[in-house]
C-alpha cells in the first residue's frame, strides 16, 4: 500500500551519483525484496531464473536480459504479489574447468593420488599444466567459482536485481546434486533412463562426448579427394572429404532410383589400397546430385553414416580413437599391413598419408579439390567432432519415441509464449531431434551419476546390473562413496564393484532449476507455493537446450509444464551486428559502464529493447537514460519544491484534469504492457508521458502553481499525484533514481509501494485540452525563440486560429500566463486545417 505523504525534504542538488551504493545496503538492510513464503500460492509469482555460467566475467549480455526479468519481477511486487525470485551460479561443467585449467596452470589426472597440500604454481603455465588428482582439481575448482561468484554477485547488486538473495543456490551444491541425482534415479527407475554403447559425438580435445543441443555448424576448408573403388568390369568412382577413414568403409551406397548403379546394388566393390569387399546397397537418404552420387560408408565419418549403419544393419569397423588418433590395431578384415601407415597418426596426418597411399596406388582420381563445407563441432571446442563409439547414458526426449515428441509439442502448445512468435523455434527443435539427449560427461568438476556396477569373478563391469543407492543417502559420488551391502575394500577388485566415473551433462542439472531453487522433495511446502512458476524468462539460443530440456524433465516427473510463461531476449549484437559472445572476443563488461553513466542509465538501454528482439549495443542510448535520470530528479524537485498541499486540496482546474486523464490512459497501457511481459513498450509509453509533462504541462502550469487560492491548489496537488504515479510507473525500470525521489517525501520504498491504477487519478478530464493548449504555447514560444528574445518577454497580442481553439478557452488563464501574453483572442469562427498562434510581441522598452 501507499504511504501518506509527509513534508519534503528535498537535497538543494539532488545527484545520480551514489544511488546504487547507498540503495543496495539499504534495500538488504531493510529486507526490501525477502520472499514471504507464508502467502498462498495465488498470491505469489515465481521466477526460475537462469543461472549464469560461473566462468570469468559477466558482459552487457547478461545485464541486458537479466534486466528484462528484472522489470517483471519488480512489478508483480508492486502488484502486491509475493516474488519468488532466487538467483544460482551454474558452476559445474567445462566452462568452469577450463577456466581453472587456465588460472591455475593445472590438468586433472584421476590416476593420480590426493595430495591434501597441494597448492597450485605461483606462476602458472598453461602450457605446461601440472598433473593433478581428481579431488585436488575440484577443490581449485570450488575455490575458483566462490571468487567468480562473490563479484558475480556485486555485480547484480549493484545493477539493482532485486533477487532475494538468501535463496541463493549452485548447481554442484550438495541441493543441486541431490536433486539431479534423485531425478535420474526416478528416470532410470521408469526406464526414461538408459545406458548403451552406441557411435557418440565426441570432442577429442576435451575427450568427452558431446549432445545434438551442444552442436553447431562452422564453415571449415577442406577438399574433395575423388577416389577409385573396383568392381570385376568397372571402376567406381567416389567423392570424399574424408580419405583417411578408407579403412573404417564397410558399404557403398547410392539411391535406389540411380540408374548408374542400380546394376552395382547386391554386388561387392573392393576399396582401394587396402582392397577389402564392400557391399554395394541402396539408401534413400543419397543424394544423386552430391558428387558422383554414390558414396562410402564408413564408422563413423558424420551423422548419416550413423543412420546407414544402423538402418541397413552394417559391421563396424572403428578407426577413430578417444584421443583424435586412428587406432593401433587395424578393424577386423582391413590388411594390417596397410594400415600400419596410419595407425596412431592424428586425423589430419592420417589424412595426408592415406592420400600418398592413393597416389602411389593409382587410386586418386585427379587431385583433391578445395572447398569450404559446414563442419559440426562441439560449441565449446576448436577441432571437428568425431564419431566413436562409447558406452553413455540417455534420456528419452522424443528423438526416437513419437508418442512423447507429440506430448513436448503438445506441451509447447500450452506454454504462453513471449513474444508468441518463439513458439515455433521450439517446435523446429522438437521435430527435428534424431536421438535420445545424451547426459553423460567424461569430465572431472560435475553432478557423478549416482550408480556402481558389480564385477564378475573375472573383473569384469556388469553394466546391465548397475547398483543405485536409495534416495536418503543422496547425494553421493560412487567414486568414494561404498554401495549398499559392499566396503571400500571391494572397490576395483573381482566380485566387488566400481563407480561409474561420469559425470551429468551441465544442462542435466540446469534443467532441474525449478526443482534446485523450490525445495522439491526437501522442502516440500515451498515446492507446493511456487511451483509450476508463474515465469521462464531466457535466451532464444538457448530453446533447445535449456528451455527444452526443462520442459521434459517436468513432463516425465511431474505431468505438467514447469512454469507457465517464457518470456525470451534477444541478443546483444556489436557494432557490426555481431552477437556479443566470449568466443568472439568482441564483449563489452559493464562494470565500467554503471561507473560512468549509473546503473539506471544501462537498465534504461536494456529496458528499450523489445522482447525476443536482437538488440545493437550503443553507449548512445545509455546517455539518453542518463539524461532521463537526472531529469526525473530535477522535475521531481521542482515540483516537491512548490510549497505544501492541504490534505483536502481539490483537482478543479481543466487543466490539471486534462493532465490526469492522458495520465489515466498511459497508467493502463504500461498495465497492459508488463502484464503481457512487454517492458519496452511501457516504458516507451511512460517516458513519451514524461517528457510532454515536463515540456509541456509543468512549463503550462507553473505559474498558477506558483499562486495562491485554489487554482493553485489544484496545481500544486496535480503536480504530486502525477508524481506519485509517474515513480511508479519508472519504478520496474529505474530503481534508484525513483526510490531516492520516493525517499525525499513518502515513507517506505517505491517498490512495495502499489502499481498506480486509473481509479486513483480523478475522472472526467480532457485529454485533448492540454494536448491542443500545450501545441499553442510551443506556437508563442517558438515566435519568441525565432525574434531572438527572452521566453519572458512580453506578447502584446496572440491570436488562436484553427480546430482546438474553443477547447483552449478552458485553459486560457493558464495560457496567457506561461506565455506572458497580454492580450489573448480566441478565433473559433476561422476556417484553417490545422492550429495556428499569430503573435504580435511587445515592443521592445528602450
Amino acid at each position: 500500500m501507499n504511504r501518506q505523504p509527509r513534508t519534503p525534504t528535498v537535497p538543494e542538488k539532488p545527484t545520480l551519483d551514489g544511488l546504487e551504493d547507498k540503495w543496495v545496503r539499504r534495500w538488504e538492510d531493510d529486507g526490501t525484496y525477502r520472499f514471504d513464503r507464508t502467502r498462498p500460492r495465488e498470491e505469489i509469482f515465481a521466477i526460475d531464473t537462469p543461472p549464469p555460467t560461473v566462468s570469468g566475467s559477466l558482459h552487457v549480455g547478461h545485464v541486458f536480459s537479466y534486466t528484462h526479468t528484472d522489470t517483471i519481477a519488480r512489478y508483480q511486487r508492486m502488484r502486491g504479489r509475493a516474488v519468488f525470485y532466487p538467483m544460482g551460479w551454474d558452476d559445474n561443467g567445462l566452462p568452469t574447468e577450463r577456466r581453472v585449467q587456465n588460472y591455475f596452470g593445472v590438468r586433472c589426472d584421476p590416476s593420480l593420488p590426493y595430495d591434501p597440500d597441494f597448492e597450485p604454481p605461483a606462476e602458472p603455465d598453461p602450457k605446461k599444466q601440472v598433473p593433478i588428482s581428481r579431488r585436488n582439481f575440484i577443490e581449485l575448482c570450488e575455490r575458483l567459482t566462490a571468487i567468480d561468484e562473490k563479484a558475480f554477485e556485486d555485480l547484480w547488486r549493484r545493477i539493482g536485481l532485486s533477487v532475494d538473495w538468501n535463496l541463493l543456490y549452485t548447481t554442484i551444491g550438495d541441493r543441486a546434486r541431490a536433486v539431479a541425482q534423485r531425478a535420474f534415479l526416478r528416470n532410470l527407475a521408469r526406464g526414461e533412463a538408459y545406458l548403451a554403447e552406441a557411435p557418440t559425438l565426441w570432442d577429442v580435445t576435451f575427450h568427452t562426448a558431446v549432445a545434438q543441443a551442444e552442436l553447431e555448424d562452422r564453415d571449415t576448408p577442406g577438399a574433395f579427394h575423388r577416389l577409385r573403388f573396383h568392381a570385376d568390369d568397372r571402376v567406381v568412382l567416389i567423392d570424399t572429404t574424408r580419405p583417411e577413414l578408407l579403412p573404417a568403409c564397410v558399404a557403398l551406397v547410392a539411391h535406389p532410383d540411380d540408374e548408374r548403379y542400380r546394376d552395382l546394388f547386391g554386388r561387392t566393390v573392393r576399396t582401394p589400397v587396402f582392397g577389402v569387399e564392400v557391399p554395394v546397397l541402396a539408401h534413400r537418404l543419397a543424394e544423386p546430385d552430391k558428387g558422383t552420387g554414390i558414396a562410402m560408408i564408413c564408422t563413423f565419418g558424420d551423422v548419416t553414416d550413423v543412420t546407414w549403419w544402423r538402418e541397413l544393419n552394417l559391421p563396424t569397423r572403428a578407426v577413430i580413437g578417444r584421443d583424435g588418433r586412428l587406432v593401433a590395431e587395424a578393424p577386423p578384415g582391413v590388411p594390417a599391413g596397410p594400415y600400419a601407415e596410419l595407425a596412431g597418426k592424428t586425423v589430419h596426418s592420417a589424412r595426408e598419408r592415406m592420400v600418398q597411399l592413393l597416389r602411389e596406388s593409382g587410386d586418386l582420381d585427379g587431385e583433391p579439390r578445395p572447398i569450404v563445407r559446414p563442419v559440426k563441432y562441439y560449441e565449446k571446442g576448436s577441432k571437428p567432432l568425431e564419431i566413436v563409439t562409447t558406452r553413455q547414458w540417455y534420456i528419452r526426449n522424443g528423438g526416437r519415441d513419437a508418442a512423447l515428441r507429440e506430448q513436448l509439442l503438445a506441451r509447447g502448445r500450452e506454454l504462453s509464449w513471449h513474444p508468441p512468435y518463439m513458439r515455433a523455434r521450439y517446435e523446429n527443435w522438437v521435430e527435428g531431434l534424431n536421438g535420445d539427449w545424451l547426459i553423460s560427461r567424461q569430465r572431472f568438476f560435475g553432478v557423478p551419476f549416482p550408480v556402481w556396477y558389480p564385477l564378475d569373478s573375472d573383473g569384469e563391469p556388469r553394466y546391465d546390473r548397475p547398483i543405485v543407492p536409495p534416495e536418503e543417502m543422496l547425494p553421493i559420488d560412487p567414486s568414494s562413496d561404498v554401495p549398499p551391502g559392499y566396503s571400500e575394500d571391494q572397490r576395483g577388485k573381482p566380485d566387488g564393484f566400481i563407480g561409474d566415473p561420469d559425470v551429468m551433462d551441465t544442462w542435466a542439472t540446469s534443467s532441474l532449476t525449478p526443482q534446485v531453487a523450490g525445495g522439491w522433495e526437501s522442502d516440500p511446502d515451498l515446492f507446493a507455493r511456487v511451483f509450476p512458476y508463474d515465469l521462464r524468462p531466457q535466451g532464444h539460443d538457448i530453446i533447445r537446450t535449456w528451455l527444452f530440456s526443462t520442459v521434459l524433465r517436468s513432463h516425465l516427473e511431474h505431468d505438467s509444464l514447469p512454469w507457465r510463461n517464457a518470456a525470451l531476449s534477444g541478443w546483444i549484437l556489436d557494432p557490426d551486428r555481431k552477437k556479443m559472445s566470449k568466443s568472439k572476443g568482441n564483449v563489452i563488461t559493464p562494470m565500467g559502464l554503471l561507473v560512468e553513466h549509473g546503473s539506471d542509465a544501462v537498465r534504461y538501454w536494456a529496458a528499450s529493447a523489445r522482447p525476443g528482439t536482437d538488440t545493437a549495443f550503443e553507449v548512445k542510448q545509455i546517455k539518453v537514460g542518463r539524461r532521463l535520470a537526472t531529469k526525473i530528479l530535477n522535475a521531481s524537485r521542482f515540483v516537491l519544491g512548490l510549497g505544501e498541499v492541504a490534505p483536502d486540496a481539490a483537482i478543479t482546474e481543466p487543466v490539471d484534469l486534462s493532465m490526469l486523464a492522458a495520465l489515466r490512459e498511459v497508467v493502463a497501457e504500461a498495465t497492459e504492457a508488463f502484464d503481457g511481459y512487454d517492458h519496452a513498450r511501457a516504458l516507451e509509453r511512460t517516458e513519451r508521458f514524461f517528457w510532454y509533462f515536463c515540456d509541456d504541462y509543468l512549463e503550462l502550469v507553473k505559474q498558477r502553481a506558483y499562486g495562491e487560492g485554489a487554482g493553485a491548489d489544484s496545481a500544486r496537488a496535480a503536480l504530486r499525484t502525477a508524481l506519485s504515479v509517474l515513480l511508479r510507473l519508472f519504478a520496474p525500470i529505474l530503481p534508484f533514481v525513483t526510490e531516492e525521489v520516493w525517499s525525499w517525501w513518502r515513507d517506505g520504498s517505491v517498490h512495495l509501494a502499489s502499481w498506480p491504477e486509473a481509479a486513483e487519478l480523478p475522472a472526467g478530464g480532457d485529454p485533448a485540452l492540454l494536448e491542443v493548449t500545450a501545441e499553442a504555447l510551443r506556437q508563442v514560444r517558438k515566435a519568441k525563440s525565432q525574434a531572438k528574445v527572452s521566453m519572458r518577454a512580453e506578447v502584446a497580442r496572440a491570436v488562436v486560429r484553427g480546430p482546438g481553439t474553443a477547447t483552449v478557452r478552458a485553459a486560457a488563464e493558464d495560457l496567457r500566463a506561461a506565455g506572458n501574453v497580454a492580450e489573448l483572442e480566441l478565433d473559433e469562427a476561422a476556417a484553417a486545417e490545422e492550429l495556428t498562434v499569430a503573435v504580435t510581441l511587445a515592443a521592445a522598452v528602450s
